[in-house]
């Protein structure tokens, strides 16, 4: 079986699994092609930059000071078989497994749901503008299968909407919130853009990226939705 091919790896944060102190592994490669995506370097499938045996090393040093291993991207599903391989023994070392994904991949999610314990699940717009932000036709109802998926796990979880004013306006912001708030979600992140390669042409003003933040009504109105609204900017 291919090794896992790891490009990226953060050893200690707070943030990228709710309330557990974790590392974070990025994988390379990934389906999709976000207009806003902060990691260009991972998206294009190839050898990985860390020995995966080295990782396991040092993750097996880090038990019982780490709570969580955190599998991010570009997107971690894509890695299939060999990623589940991984995650199982990183799992039997102890900790929480946690993955971030952008959906593509449900069938992959379901067969490793019995050992992963926490997603982030990435909404990126409103179904007819999925394929003009992504590069693909087939991403918007790929994410909501592997939402059934894991709602069928009954295990935690957060939707995270990058709010980029180049794909998002407001109406289709009320648009996804609906939509999840219709399949029984609890928990989202509404998240700020952040520009990271903008060029002249396709630039956002600082005010374009904090109007769904600054605007109290549209706050009220979602946050009266789900148990947890996280307001990320």
């Amino acid at each position: 079986m291919k090794d896992i091919q790891i490009g990226g790896l953060v050893s200690f944060t707070t943030i990228d699994y709710p309330g557990k102190l974790a590392a974070v592994i990025f994988l390379v490669g990934c389906p999709l092609r976000c207009a806003y995506c902060s990691n260009p370097h991972l998206l294009n499938v190839r050898d990985g930059e860390y020995d995966p045996e080295k990782v396991f090393d040092w993750l097996k040093s880090r038990v019982g000071k780490l709570e969580a291993i955190v599998f991010s991207g570009g997107e971690a599903l894509m890695q299939g078989d060999a990623l589940i391989e991984y995650m199982h023994r990183v799992k039997d070392l102890g900790f929480l497994i946690g993955v971030h994904t952008n959906g593509f991949y449900p069938e992959t999610l379901k067969r490793a749901s019995d050992f992963i314990d926490w997603i982030g699940l990435d909404y990126k717009a409103t179904r007819i503008k999925y394929p003009e932000l992504v590069g693909q036709n087939i991403a918007h109802d790929n994410m909501i299968k592997s939402l059934s998926v894991w709602l069928d796990t009954g295990k935690d979880f957060e939707i995270r909407i990058t709010c980029d004013p180049r794909h998002i306006t407001k109406l289709d912001l009320l648009e996804i919130i609906q939509d999840l708030h219709s399949r029984g979600v609890k928990k989202i992140a509404i998240q700020k853009y952040i520009p990271h390669f903008e060029d002249n042409e396709h630039g956002t003003t600082p005010e374009q990226r904090a109007q769904y933040f600054n605007d109290e009504k549209l706050r009220e109105d979602i946050n009266s939705k789900f148990e947890s609204v996280i307001w990320r900017e």
